[in-house]
Parts: C-alpha cells; sequence; structure tokens
C-alpha cells in the first residue's frame, strides 16, 4: 500500500527520542559461574606464585562444585524478576550505604577544557564566561527536556540513556545508616521539572529561576542575576557556610542535617530547593591556573576545593575560579563520569562554534533579583560546620596532573592499535619499571548496552600484560616480539583469554 509505505518512511525519517529506546533495552544477563570463576582465575595469575596458583585454582574448584552452584541460581532467580539484577545492589553498597565522607573519597571532577580553546585564564571575565557556560548549559537541560539529546549507540544497538535524567535537577540526600538518591527531573512529556538554580559565593547561597515567561535566560540576564549575587557577598560578611555540611561523614551529616530541620521549619524548605535545583554554581574567588601543561593545581582545587560554597551531593556543582577558568564536582552516585563527558563534550563544541561568546541581543527582561537562602542556625550547628570544614581541610588527597601533548589517538589508531590499550600497557609497564613487578589495575567497563547498566570490572593487568612488561624491559628481546605480545594482549583483553 503506498499510503503505508508513506507513512513507515515519515516514521523512520523521524528523529530519535532520547529516551526511546528504554523500555526495549535487553535485561542485565547473569554471566555463567564457569565463565565468572575462569576470569578470576585469569586475574589472580599475574600475581601469584606457582604454589599460590594452585591452591586458588582448588578452591575455586570446590567453590564451583559447592556453594557456588547454590548462590548462582539464585542470582538466576533473582534475574528472572528483575530487569537489572545488579543495580539495586551495585547502588547500595558502593554508593548509599558507605558512610565515609563522600565528596572527598567518592565525587568526581576536574577542570574543564574551555581554556584549552577559546578561553584562556583571564582576569576580569569570570562572570561574563560563567553567564555563556550557563546558557548552554540550560540549552543541554532543555535539550533532555524535549528529548531531542540523540540516544546514544554502540555501533547500531542503543545503549541506556537513564543516567542522563540525573544530571539535572538531582541530589543525594544522608541518611543515619543509608543515603537516598532524591530525582527531580522530568522530560516535557512527563510534566513540569524544577527550573531554578543555586548560586554559591563567600558561604551564602542563593537561588533564582532559569526561566523568564517559559523561556530560558539570556547570558546577558544571566549576567545580570550573578553580578547580583557576586556584588551583594562582597558588601557583607562571609555567610555560615551550610554547605560544608554535607562534606562531612555521611552519619554525622545525617543528624547535623536532622538537627537543623528541628531548628525552623523553614531550613527543610531551603534543603529542598538546593536538591531540586537544576544545578549549583560556585563562584569561587581562587585563581587555580598554572600552565598549559599542568592541571595539577585546578584538579585539586575541583577536588577539594572550598567546602562553604559547593553542596557536596548535587550531581553537578558549576565550579567558576575567578581567573575565568572553570571546573566541575560532581557526587558519583546518580551517574557515571561519561555522562559529564558527554555533556562536556557538547558545552566545548558549542563554545568553539560561537568563539566563546554571546552574538544575540544585550537586552534584559524585568524580573525578580536572586533570593538570598539563609539556614536558621544554633550553637550546635555552627559547631558541626566547624567540625565538617576541619576535617575536610585536614585530607590529604595528592594528585599530580599534567597534560599529555606529544601525540594523541589518532596516532595511536595509524598504529592499528585501540588508544585504551595503549594506554592501559602504558601503566601497567611504567609500574613494572618502577616496582619490578606487577600491578593490580582496575578499569571500568560499560554495560549500558542493558537496561539501566552502568559499568562493570575490567582487570587490565593480565599474563598477557606481564609477560608484554617482561619483554620490554628485556634487552635481548626485539621490536617483533614486543608487537607480537601487544597483539596477544589486545585479544586476550577483548575477547577473552
Amino acid at each position: 500500500c503506498p499510503f503505508t509505505h508513506t507513512l513507515i518512511h515519515q516514521w523512520k525519517s523521524l528523529p530519535e527520542l532520547t529516551f526511546q529506546y528504554q523500555c526495549s533495552l535487553p535485561p542485565l544477563p547473569v554471566p555463567s559461574l564457569e565463565s565468572s570463576l575462569s576470569k578470576y582465575l585469569d586475574a589472580v595469575h599475574p600475581f601469584a606464585s606457582e604454589k599460590e596458583l594452585q591452591a586458588t585454582v582448588n578452591i575455586v574448584k570446590k567453590f564451583q562444585d559447592g556453594v557456588g552452584k547454590e548462590l548462582h541460581q539464585k542470582l538466576l532467580q533473582r534475574a528472572k524478576t528483575k530487569k537489572n539484577w545488579l543495580e539495586e545492589w551495585w547502588l547500595d553498597t558502593v554508593y548509599l550505604e558507605g558512610r565515609i565522607p563522600s565528596q572527598l573519597n567518592v565525587n568526581f571532577g576536574g577542570p574543564a577544557p574551555y581554556l584549552e580553546h577559546c578561553w584562556p585564564p583571564a582576569e576580569g571575565v569570570y562572570l561574563q564566561r560563567a553567564s555563556v557556560i550557563t546558557w548552554h548549559t540550560l540549552q543541554y537541560w532543555n535539550l533532555l527536556r524535549t528529548e531531542r539529546l540523540a540516544p546514544q549507540k554502540s555501533g547500531k544497538n542503543p545503549l541506556d540513556m537513564h543516567q542522563f535524567r540525573m544530571l539535572f535537577c538531582t541530589c543525594k540526600v544522608p541518611g543515619v545508616k543509608k543515603d537516598t538518591i532524591y530525582n527531580y527531573f522530568k522530560t516535557e512529556r512527563e510534566g513540569p521539572c524544577p527550573s531554578h538554580l543555586v548560586i554559591m559565593c563567600r558561604g551564602r547561597i542563593f537561588t533564582f529561576d532559569a526561566l523568564c515567561g517559559g523561556q530560558i535566560l539570556t547570558p546577558p540576564e544571566l549576567l545580570r542575576q550573578l553580578t547580583y549575587v557576586k556584588k551583594f557577598c562582597e558588601g557583607e560578611p562571609e555567610g555560615d557556610g551550610v554547605a560544608a555540611l554535607t562534606s562531612e561523614e555521611r552519619t554525622r551529616w545525617a543528624k547535623a542535617r536532622e538537627h537543623l530541620i528541628s531548628i525552623d521549619p523553614n531550613n527543610k524548605t531551603i534543603l529542598e530547593t538546593i536538591q531540586s535545583s537544576l544545578f549549583v554554581i560556585s563562584l569561587d574567588e581562587t585563581k587555580p591556573y598554572c600552565t598549559a601543561e599542568n592541571y595539577t593545581n585546578m584538579t585539586l582545587e575541583a577536588l577539594t576545593g572550598n567546602p562553604t560554597i559547593r553542596w557536596g551531593d548535587k550531581s553537578y556543582n558549576s565550579l567558576v575560579f575567578s581567573d575565568g577558568t572553570f571546573g566541575s564536582n560532581c557526587d558519583h552516585a546518580p551517574y557515571d563520569a561519561m555522562v559529564l563527558v558527554s555533556f562536556c563534550w557538547y558545552l566545548d563544541n558549542q563554545l568553539k562554534a560561537t568563539d566563546g561568546k554571546w552574538k544575540g541581543s544585550d537586552a534584559v527582561r524585568s524580573m525578580p533579583l536572586p533570593e538570598e537562602l539563609v539556614f536558621t542556625v544554633d550553637e550546635k550547628t555552627r559547631s558541626d560546620i566547624n567540625n565538617a570544614k576541619q576535617q575536610y581541610l585536614e585530607s590529604d588527597l595528592q594528585i599530580v596532573c599534567h597534560a599529555f601533548t606529544a601525540f594523541g589517538k589518532t596516532a595511536i589508531k595509524q598504529k592499528k592499535l585501540h588508544p585504551d590499550t595503549f594506554v592501559q600497557l602504558a601503566m601497567q609497564l611504567a609500574y613494572y619499571r618502577m616496582h619490578k613487578k606487577p600491578g593490580s589495575c582496575y578499569e571500568t567497563a560499560m554495560t549500558r548496552r542493558f537496561y539501566h547498566g552502568r559499568t562493570e570490572t575490567m582487570r587490565p593487568c593480565t599474563q598477557e600484560a606481564l609477560n608484554w612488561c617482561k619483554a620490554m624491559m628485556d634487552p635481548t628481546c626485539n621490536v617483533s616480539i614486543c608487537v607480537s605480545l601487544i597483539k596477544l594482549y589486545k585479544t586476550a583483553v577483548f575477547f577473552g583469554s
């Protein structure tokens, strides 16, 4: 039928919606017991002596023939009732039940790439730049709201996009024994979604709506709002810095939060305003930029900077430094770093396409000024804040972050080598050269081809990697032997030993 054919053609030509494949994604499979145990032995092999390896093989065989069968059947039963049998366990065990301070031990973050392309460090421009990058960020939020962000794929296979719902309007809330993730994001089809931003500056907290008349504020309008916050804070003493409580040990933060709510019901309203906000903009007075090759200070500042101007439980803190550079700090519980990488890639491309400038109207519509959110605090809360800041500032995070610019992935691919293979082997060789033994490494593998898939563990230090490291350190081994060993490693890692 020509009419039906036309309808099908039109349907196929429609743009794909961001979340349209969610319900059709396959469930996360349970790997066979034999496969899991084989991979375990492969991971142990480089580190064990012959005697230790044989003992481990015996233990594994006993497990496989005994309690392992029973436990595997329980996994299979669980998989019959849950589309992702691992999701709840992973979230609870890895992210929500841990009691250590998550801001320093779990969150991820670092410097933004914009300085490499169109925004080198500069004085007196950080608010203007912040208004532009915030506008582009809001455009990305709108793409998710309207489901116009193309779903990601591996080849022709759609990947799970659920984590992208967690980038905005999301916050972790502490519990005495277990934390909870609150997600307020909704697509346009699902209903209204919070549209307010939270700004933190000099220990004070402000909020304003990112929409005016249903339209996203323009950079000149955002600049007006940010400038108001900055000038207000410059004329006032520093605030109480309640945000520092989010850097505390989780149970202590949960109890401090309960006390904060008990003081004044309005404190709970403020907490909910922060939790439901699109994201947090942190106006940071530091100037962390060092050199084009040295990212250490910027990375350290992003991960361990002023705790009174970032909400450690928020899914996205946009860090605006006074030297015109940027960074981020994100709670890891709701999503993995590839979501932020995709988001920052979008921002970077938008900035490059516009030379980092706003080329639209300079008009500023009439709208309410930012509202300061002032907690009611007492001596106990002030003491809790001071204690939180003290334990946070006593942390000893050592980090070195340098840009490698000698060559990139293109040069590696020209040698018919995957960039990840190259980097993993480079780390193994570096460790082997320093310590004369294999280095235990963790690498993240993606499971997003399955429903609500996140990550799984890879062990790049295989026997093949160790053999290659030994060959590289052996002056009698020629290049062809080392190349052949790389190929063996690649085959073992990507296709299974």
